[in-house]
């Protein structure tokens, strides 16, 4: 299979202009999903280490990036990515009346890096048609169905 994303052209409308024709736009369509078991087979067959062994750390590596997410730590993977907690919630008017039961919600930010930079700078595109149908007619307006 030649290496590419496949993408499909869906409208779009604008909630702010109301009544306003849509605008096509890309939209990313999968081809499937990558399991750790999967990736434990590629890398085997790419170097000398067996399944068991890559699928093994694969493992380890969940536990160890949730463990150092938890700590508040920011995980470096090589030249693959970072990733860092940030917060966000409700403001307070001074340094001394913010209380933990402001923060509202903790995310994960991922931040890619070299090796993930150069894979999107050498993408390439293919057209498929939408993959799921029902989901880009369910955003057109009745009256223009």
């Amino acid at each position: 299979m030649a290496r590419s994303v496949t993408y499909s052209v869906v409208p779009r409308y604008n909630p702010s202009e109301k009544g306003t024709p849509p605008k096509f736009y890309a939209q990313a369509q999968a081809r499937g999903d990558v399991s750790i078991r999967e990736m434990s087979e590629r890398i085997q067959s790419s170097c000398t280490v067996n399944k068991a062994d890559v699928y093994a750390v694969l493992v380890a590596l969940e536990d160890v990036v949730a463990e150092a997410i938890q700590n508040g730590e920011i995980v470096r993977l090589g030249d693959l990515c970072t990733l860092q907690v940030s917060l966000s919630g409700k403001g307070a008017l001074t340094e001394e009346d913010y209380t933990e039961s402001l923060i509202k919600r903790a995310k994960i930010n991922f931040r890619p890096g070299r090796v993930l930079a150069n894979a999107l700078a050498s993408l390439s595109f293919s057209k498929v048609a939408i993959k799921y149908a029902k989901e880009a007619e369910e955003e057109l307006p009745e009256d223009e169905e």
